[in-house]
């Protein structure tokens, strides 16, 4: 009855559960309050100690202001302790008065001192306590007794070092660098700047120049751009330390060469290159010591940027004002100061440099001869003294006249003057095709010293066992390093040269002989030919790509050069550029079967080929182009005639009207003309192509008539080229389109026209004016020799251009008006300096060339090239293509004319009269005489290109008995009486005649040879021809 029941025992246990789980919570949370009390006492204890330290150190520095007590190194230490403990961000004032407090207790001197005026404080303050903390020699501590204490103290001044690098000193000395010096106008001062690269030295030097530090100084450091240049006066440790030959020698490594470049990017690498140029240009003994490491370096270098350099713009490339359009990011941020980066990279190629690079080359001596003296000058006016002071100054400059540089061979590829050589042509090389902007600055350089190129070329012309030529070939076809170098040093003349032959004059050219000898310009010329030929010919060319293709331009461009050079004036031998063992009958052959080796040649060097078989190949083209454009007769078909009456007052008008809205395909075919006269009756005659030919020859004389002011002849030899107020006639455009056309179709159908054209005029025809190494200055003497002689003296004024008082402008007389061009905007305000005397004269050039006629050049050229394909005249040079308008300048061949003349009329080839009259021409003609006889038949004094069997209609002669109003043609009676000598009277009183349209000479039958002579010399000296049958 007294059992406790089970209920209430589990309740019990619950209760005592519940009642120790509560003591537990309790005991929780006192021992979390006592944490929390602790943790807010520590921290209101810190707060009072940091206010407590922060109270101190205000009051220290306070007192210290104002002078109420004084410091010592002992008291400043226990402060920075206490200041550096408590440090916050806030506490800048604190700490930049701390590091004053200590540099004023070091009384440092002889430290670099930033400029504290100019540059921003905070930064001057902690790069002086930079500066002082990283090297103890001005510490007044170390003096005297001191002394023991320094190997202590520099191992701690290494120490800070050491823990600098450890987080990141080099990368923020760069931005503080990068941010003061890439502008136009640096912002740090000489002091702060010489600072900075103190500081940046210690290091590397503490470490005995150790890899990682020297990789680090040049990433960081050398890489920022024109850092040299800025260092006006260097630090001694540039100097004492021999950095350049450290820098030389790490970069020699190839693996860390490239791990410097891919670190940096094309840009840095760019910048980095050019402070190590300046320090080479600084270090020239060094430079010498270690040229082989060096151009190796700046090779390696260079070639790491060509691979990120395009040749066009895409989405891929980004614009650098030095490399052009580049693969890599480029940084914008370094644009400003890229003029300070080229100048430092001109060091490359300038003088100093140079002579030391390329000192196995110029220390070669060129044999010298004796020189010819000058021909003596029979008159001393006063008209002939510059002619006298140009053979003086001539004479002058080839004193020392040397032996003309040929091929001898004799000296091994595999040596190591060799070898230096090829690697410093690699060098430029590679600077010509990386550094695109500045290509023609490199060149300039490179062609300043008269000596260099043509003692390379003696350098040339000794290597291999026979020298020159066979050399460059084999390397063609080896793929070897050696070969590539050799190849490279071939191009790099090439190059050179052709720049230097371009910017040259005729007189330095032809009268001075400027770096090369005339003679030596054939053998080189001749050099040229033969390697572009066999690249082509041997078939090198069809699968050339990268190096090689860029080596056959080199050197194709430089023969090029040479060759226009020689079209202008020339200075080779007869078939100087033909190949000898080139069959004309081959090529044509293959290209007919489309070979792509006779097409480059054709496209290439078709110079090489006799002009005369480029002339039947050009024939060809125009044949086969008739025939697919069906203006060709034939047995299924015949072609559209365009049929035009012509009134012989309104030659020229009714021929524009008619003519200049018929498409090209009609004007390329059948014309007919049919002459009125102003009443419109029709005039006798019959055109087979006779009467167009007539008209053709009758409009291109009216035109190119000078009285028209549609063309203008030039001062001396009168040739002509578009007039420059030709404006004058309303439709002046149109009328050189349409002049341009008819003359096209003159040369579309082989009839020769007596137009000569100023050969400036006919460049710009052909497009070689577009031409890189096109310059206007070489064409100006086929304008006006003298003033061609005005503006090359200009060149040659030893004194100060600018007191002649000449301005950037043209003065011309224009219609009685006196009219000022301007060379450039604002050029008659800016007076002509020796600074800008060279850009004078181009500019003078080329207006007068080019802008004053750029309009009408541009319509004429419309208008023939509508006809002439452009790509049929590239077979051909200036020169040649006159001839192909005008016929050939050779004499008359009177034999091929006799061959292929055809008579009517009763005459015969053994006919008396027709004996006499080649007799007479042969015989008691002079040439001039001959081809006035030609021109009083055909109009034109030149002969056909190929011969009288091209000439169309044929050369005809024909017997007459009465004058030709009563000429009625030819009827079996007059034919008998021709044939048989039978004279109705004697026609010793008229004259020979001729149809110069249909190439027809009148000739009556005389009875004495001596009258014949007679009538015929009074008749083509009065020119009474021109007469239709």
């Amino acid at each position: 009855m007294f059992s406790v029941p089970q209920s209430s025992k589990s309740e019990f246990l619950d209760k005592a559960r519940q009642a120790r789980e509560e003591r537990k919570g309790q005991k929780e949370k006192e021992r979390a309050a006592i944490l929390i009390q602790a943790l807010v006492r520590r921290f209101l204890c810190r707060c009072r100690l940091q206010k407590q330290i922060r109270k101190e150190v205000d009051d220290y520095f306070q007192a210290s202001e104002t002078g109420t007590s004084k410091r010592n190194a002992l008291s400043i230490f226990k402060i920075a302790r206490k200041l550096l403990f408590i440090y916050r961000p806030e506490d800048k004032m604190k700490f930049e008065k701390l590091c004053r407090a200590i540099l004023a207790s070091m009384e440092v001197e002889n430290e670099p001192k930033p400029d504290i005026l100019q540059d921003n404080k905070l930064v001057t303050l902690y790069l002086t306590m930079l500066v002082t903390f990283t090297d103890t020699l001005t510490w007044r501590i170390v003096r005297g007794k001191g002394e023991a204490l320094r190997p202590a103290l520099t191992r701690i001044c290494e120490n800070i070092m050491g823990h600098l690098n450890q987080k990141g000193f080099y990368s923020i000395l760069q931005i503080l660098l990068t941010n003061g010096l890439a502008r136009s106008k640096p912002s740090l001062s000489k002091g702060t700047l010489t600072a900075i690269f103190t500081l940046s030295l210690r290091p590397v030097i503490a470490a005995h120049f150790s890899e990682n530090l020297l990789r680090s100084f040049l990433i960081h450091i050398m890489s920022v751009p024109a850092i040299i240049s800025h260092l006006n006066v260097l630090t001694p440790e540039v100097k004492t330390h021999d950095l350049l030959r450290k820098f030389i020698l790490f970069l020699s490594r190839e693996e860390q060469c490239l791990d410097i470049c891919v670190c940096l990017e094309g840009s840095h690498t760019l910048c980095l290159l050019g402070n190590l140029i300046q320090l080479g240009y600084l270090n020239e003994k060094v430079l010498e010591e270690e040229a082989n490491h060096f151009v190796k370096d700046l090779t390696d270098m260079l070639s790491y940027c060509q691979r990120y350099v395009s040749q066009k713009k895409s989405n891929l490339t980004h614009w650098h004002p030095v490399l052009g359009w580049f693969s890599q990011t480029v940084d914008y941020g370094l644009n400003e100061s890229m003029p300070l980066v080229t100048k430092q990279l001109q060091h490359l190629w300038g003088v100093s440099v140079i002579r030391t690079l390329f000192s196995d080359v110029l220390s070669k001596k060129l044999e010298s001869q004796e020189p010819t003296p000058p021909p003596p000058q029979p008159s001393t006016s006063q008209n002939n003294l510059p002619v006298k002071n140009l053979f003086k100054r001539a004479f002058q400059k080839s004193a020392s006249v040397r032996n003309i540089l040929k091929p001898v061979g004799g000296k091994r590829v595999d040596s190591a003057e060799v070898q230096k050589v090829c690697s410093i042509c690699v060098l430029y090389q590679t600077a010509l095709s990386t550094l695109t902007q500045i290509r023609l600055q490199i060149l300039t350089g490179l062609t300043h010293l008269d000596d260099l190129l043509p003692k390379l070329w003696a350098f040339i012309c000794e290597l291999g066992p026979q020298g020159g030529l066979k050399l460059f070939m084999e390397c063609l076809n080896n793929d070897t390093e050696e070969s590539k170098q050799l190849l490279a040093m071939l191009m790099l003349f090439c190059d050179c040269s052709r720049h230097l032959i371009t910017i040259l004059d005729d007189i330095e050219v032809y009268e001075e002989q400027t770096s090369f000898k005339i003679e030596e310009l054939i053998t080189i010329s001749s050099f040229l030919n033969t390697f572009v030929y066999k690249m082509i010919w041997d078939g090198i060319l069809e699968n050339a790509k990268g190096e090689k293709l860029e080596l056959f331009h080199s050197v194709h461009g430089w023969l090029m050069v040479l060759y226009e050079r020689d079209c202008r004036r020339r200075f080779t031998p007869d078939d100087h550029w033909l190949r000898k063992d080139l069959k004309p009958s081959l090529l044509f052959q293959e290209l007919e079967k489309g070979k792509k080796r006779a097409q480059l040649l054709l496209q290439y060097i078709p110079h090489v080929i006799p002009h005369k078989n480029r002339v039947l190949l050009f024939r060809n083209i125009v044949t086969k182009e008739k025939e697919s454009l069906g203006l060709v007769e034939t047995s299924s078909a015949s072609p559209h005639v365009t049929h035009i009456t012509i009134r012989r007052s309104r030659m020229l008008e009714d021929g524009y009207d008619q003519l200049r809205r018929l498409p090209v395909n009609s004007i390329k075919g059948v014309i007919r003309v049919k002459f009125v006269n102003d009443l419109g009756v029709d005039e006798a005659g019959i055109d087979q192509d006779g009467v167009f030919k007539e008209f053709l020859e009758e409009i291109i004389k009216k035109v190119f008539n000078p009285a028209l002011n549609l063309f203008k002849t030039t001062s001396g030899n009168e040739r002509l080229y578009p007039s420059p107020t030709s404006y004058i006639h309303e439709n002046h455009l149109q009328l050189f389109e349409f002049v341009g056309k008819m003359l096209g179709k003159a040369v579309y159908e082989g009839i020769v026209v007596d137009v000569p054209f100023a050969s400036f005029f006919l460049s710009q025809v052909l497009g070689h004016h577009h031409s890189t190494f096109y310059s206007s200055i070489d064409e100006l003497p086929s304008l006006d020799s003298e003033f061609y002689k005005n503006l090359t003296s200009i060149k040659r004024y030893d004194g100060d251009v600018g007191d002649l008082g000449l301005t950037l402008s043209y003065d011309e007389d224009v219609m009685g008006q006196l009219v000022c061009h301007e060379l450039i905007p604002g050029g008659k305000t800016m007076p002509v300096t020796n600074e800008n005397k060279i850009s004078y004269i181009h500019l003078m050039a080329h207006f007068r060339m080019h802008t004053q006629i750029k309009e009408q050049t541009a319509a004429f050229i419309r208008g023939f090239r509508s006809i002439i394909n452009p790509e049929w005249l590239h077979m051909f040079s200036t020169p040649e293509v006159q001839r192909l308008v005008s016929g050939d300048n050779a004499e008359i061949d009177l034999d091929d004319l006799k061959k292929h003349t055809v008579y009517y009329g009763g005459f015969h080839s053994s006919h008396r009269v027709i004996i006499w009259l080649w007799d007479i021409l042969s015989s008691d003609f002079n040439a001039e005489e001959r081809a006035m006889f030609l021109k009083f038949v055909t109009s034109c004094s030149r002969p056909p290109l190929l011969g009288f069997a091209y000439l169309k209609p044929p050369f005809s002669i024909r017997c007459v008995e009465v004058s030709d109003d009563q000429d009625t043609g030819d009827t079996l009676g007059s034919v008998l009486r021709g044939f048989f000598t039978i004279r109705k009277k004697e026609p010793g009183g008229r004259l020979p005649t001729s149809s110069t349209c249909f190439n027809l000479l009148k000739l009556p039958n005389y009875s004495k040879k001596s009258i014949l002579r007679d009538k015929l010399r009074y008749a083509i000296s009065m020119n009474t021809g021109f007469e239709l049958s």
